[in-house]
């Protein structure tokens, strides 16, 4: 009778464990979980994309304040050739070099304004890319807080769930002999975390294999019942 009670308690220990596993199993399979991670990886895509938008349009500042310090610097000097032009007193020779001086100036000035233009019109369309990409990693990190929460909230749970279950093993773990426990701590590893299993019917509650009548009655004679065919520990219903 003592070797059945602690078959019995064995039994019910397998059903914490198997519980806890259960609980452990849902722990770390929640879809939020994959969400989370699928979120976590698209918010670091758009963290490189932010960073290198925003790259791009620092260096588009720097080249429109280099283009617009050049083209005031031409202006300027366009403003002082022109004047000297204007003036007079120059030669023939001297006035046609100075027109020249002034149409290329000219030229420079307008190529700057053209380059200018092009720059702001990048910048403008790369701010409205940054722009973009910030709103969608606003909207990530929201459905990032949104899934923590979830998983929190769940973990939170499970763990109260484990932590009953554990309470319950602690209470049943001394009432089971020590070479049953020796031998059920080998066998769940290698078994899928079942390490004792039911006989029903002549059938094994852990490989649902049927067990003959002569093999049944060899089962009971061993100490303790073992499968035949798995080996796992069994508990005559």
């Amino acid at each position: 009778m003592e070797e059945i009670r602690s078959l019995e308690d064995l039994f019910d220990l397998q059903r914490e464990d198997s519980e806890i596993d259960r609980l452990l199993d849902r722990r770390g399979g929640m879809p939020e979980l994959a969400a989370y991670k699928e979120a976590h990886g698209r918010a670091a895509r758009l963290d490189t994309k932010i960073a290198e938008v925003t790259g791009r349009l620092r260096e588009m500042s720097l080249g429109v304040d280099k283009a617009e310090g050049e083209l005031k610097m031409g202006e300027e000097k366009l403003g002082r050739e022109e004047h000297r032009l204007f003036a007079g007193g120059l030669s023939a020779k001297e006035a046609l070099h100075m027109r020249q001086e002034v149409d290329m100036l000219k030229r420079q000035n307008s190529e700057a304004e053209t380059t200018i233009l092009e720059l702001l019109d990048m910048r403008e369309v790369a701010q409205g890319e940054l722009d973009a990409l910030e709103a969608e990693r606003r909207e990530v990190a929201a459905e990032q807080a949104r899934l923590e929460g979830l998983i929190q909230a769940a973990w939170k749970e499970i763990d109260a769930s484990i932590a009953r279950h554990e309470a319950k093993k602690a209470e049943i773990v001394p009432l089971i002999a020590e070479d049953l426990m020796e031998m059920y701590d080998e066998l769940r590893p290698i078994k899928e975390g079942v390490a004792v299993a039911r006989m029903a019917e002549g059938i094994c509650g852990g490989c649902h294999l049927a067990l003959s009548a002569a093999e049944q009655s060899q089962v009971l004679k061993s100490s303790p019942p073992r499968c035949l065919h798995c080996r796992r520990i069994l508990v005559p219903q």
